[in-house]
Order: structure tokens, then C-alpha cells, then sequence
């Protein structure tokens, strides 16, 4: 869990990484050890800024998986939460008069990349990381699309077909995660080869060592994510498209070879700018605090205006 103190003008006064409690599956505590971790890890937070002489005034929190925004619960398969209370935990843990927001991690990561990163200035964009999912970000006239919570899932939009179509953890087949992430990547790999790689690290490596197989998985890949930006710049239109996650570390590798596929497959559209994301493993944080704190200025101007 990445964690810090946030001012209102968005310095990050403190910074941590805490461990998240393993889940184990066979288990029957609704993956109970990651909310308590959460929840400790906040109260603990608050404590830290009362005795440095702060106030806290709100609290952020971005988590994977799908948030119904109405009830404030979360489902994560991989925290082994099931319509899991998580908003209301927060604020029983926080306490009266603190605002407390609760996010999806992605639409963190894109709302910090909107309002300090690489989408700073856009009014219709998209933050697409990926890494061991993917899921996107969406700026769509101004305003950061949630959709009730449901809204980014482009990770689990099918682009693969007929037998080379693999089971996705949602449920379908030939999902763009199966494909383009970069757990897919090493796994692909492995499956081709019988080769078992250290990530998707290892197969960039051995792209650049001029592997034919890390070469083949690579090319499947980015013609799987050409296909969902071509699709996504057809139905709204970003003017900058920026990547993040761990594969944006292949740097121009990725970059370059996306810029073309979307330049040849584009006829009427506006060709957006694809750029790399700037703000790192830091955005989800980062966007959550800004989150936060915009929920405060918001209240406050209510409060003025009436």
C-alpha cells in the first residue's frame, strides 16, 4: 500500500509503502486482513499528521476493483472483497467531520495525471496504465468519467477471437488483459517457450536480444492495444492519450510502434497525442489526496454559496 500526507497545494508532506496482507482464497474472512490493514494504515496516517502539527481534513483511498458508488462497497477479486463495506469502515475509522473519498486506483492514477502529469491541460483524454491489469482512465469533456463506479474496464473489452481467444480471470474470453498486459506478456511467453521469464522485464529483454518468440508475443500484443485505441479515439475522441504502468518502461519500444498503428488505422478521426505518463507508482496516491481535497473545497464553497 502506498500512503502519504498531501498539503492542499498538493506537496506530499510524507510518503510510506506498507505491505498488503497476503489473501488466501480457502479462507473465510472475506479478505478481512487487507480492510483492517487499510483502516490501520489510515488511522495511523492521522495520528502522524496530528503530531507534525497538521490537521486533516479529508481522506482519500483508491482501490482496484469494482466500486458500487451508491453504497460505497467494493468487489476486488484479488482482495477477496465481495461487496465489501469499505466506505463505511472508513468513516467509522476516521471519525465525524472528516470527509472520506473512495476511488478506483486507475481513476486516481488518471486524475492526478489530469490535474499535475501528462494529461495536464486536456479536456478529453485517457490515463490507460499497464501493468498486471488494464484498466483506463477516462477525461471525457472536463470531467473524470466513474460511471457509477463501473466506468475504465477497457482491460476487459474482447479484441482476441476464435482459438487464440484465452479464458480471462472476469469470465470472457479474448479480453485486451489476456493479451496486453504485463502479466500476459510473461505468461504468454512462457507458455510458447516452456520458458519461465522473471515478468514482463525479462521479455522486453529478451525482445531487445532479438528473441523471435518475445518478438511474436510483443507484436500480438500491440496489435491488440492498437485495436482499443483505434476503437476508444472512434467513440471519444482524446486529444492525448497517455500510457503508464510498468510497461510504459519499454519507453519508445511501446510508444513508437502505438503512434504508427493508430496513425495507419485512423481515416476521419482526430489522431490523438500518445505520450508517456509521468507521475509513476506516486499517481494513485497522489490522485486520491487531490481527490480528497477537491471534495473539501467543494463542500466549503457550498456551504459559502448558501
Amino acid at each position: 500500500m502506498k500512503c502519504g500526507l498531501v498539503a492542499a497545494d498538493g506537496a506530499v508532506l510524507h510518503r510510506e509503502t506498507r505491505p498488503t496482507p497476503r489473501t488466501v482464497p480457502d479462507r473465510n474472512d472475506g479478505g478481512r486482513a487487507v480492510l483492517d490493514a487499510l483502516l490501520e494504515t489510515v488511522v495511523e496516517l492521522g495520528q502522524k499528521a496530528a503530531a507534525d502539527g497538521h490537521t486533516v481534513r479529508a481522506v482519500g483511498v483508491v482501490v482496484p476493483g469494482i466500486i458500487d458508488a451508491e453504497h460505497g462497497t467494493v468487489s476486488a477479486e484479488n482482495l477477496l472483497w465481495v461487496g465489501t463495506p469499505v466506505l463505511a469502515e472508513l468513516q467509522a475509522a476516521v471519525g465525524p467531520g472528516r470527509q472520506v473519498v473512495l476511488a478506483h486506483d486507475v481513476r486516481g492514477g488518471g486524475y492526478a495525471e489530469l490535474r499535475q502529469g501528462a494529461l495536464k491541460g486536456t479536456t478529453n483524454s485517457l490515463f490507460l496504465p499497464l501493468g498486471t491489469g488494464i484498466a483506463a482512465a477516462m477525461v471525457v469533456d472536463g470531467s473524470l468519467v466513474s460511471g457509477d463506479g463501473y466506468a475504465g474496464e477497457l482491460g476487459h473489452t474482447r479484441f482476441v477471437h476464435g482459438q487464440a481467444a484465452e479464458l480471462c480471470a472476469c469470465g470472457q474470453y479474448g479480453c485486451l488483459e489476456t493479451v496486453a498486459s504485463a502479466a500476459a506478456l510473461a505468461r504468454r511467453y512462457g507458455v510458447r517457450t516452456g520458458r519461465v521469464v522473471d515478468g514482463a522485464r525479462e521479455v522486453l529483454e529478451l525482445l531487445a536480444e532479438g528473441d523471435a518468440d518475445a518478438a511474436i508475443v510483443w507484436e500480438e500484443a500491440l496489435a491488440a492495444l492498437v485495436d482499443a485505441l483505434v476503437l476508444y479515439t472512434t467513440l471519444v475522441a482524446p486529444t492525448r492519450i497517455a500510457i503508464g504502468g510498468g510497461l510504459v518502461g519499454a519507453g519508445e519500444t511501446l510508444l513508437a510502434p502505438l503512434r504508427a498503428g493508430l496513425h495507419e488505422r485512423l481515416t476521419f478521426q482526430r489522431e490523438p497525442e500518445i505520450v508517456a505518463a509521468v507521475l509513476g507508482e506516486d499517481a494513485g496516491c497522489l490522485g486520491a489526496a487531490l481527490m480528497a481535497w477537491d471534495r473539501v473545497t467543494l463542500d466549503e464553497s457550498g456551504e459559502q454559496g448558501g
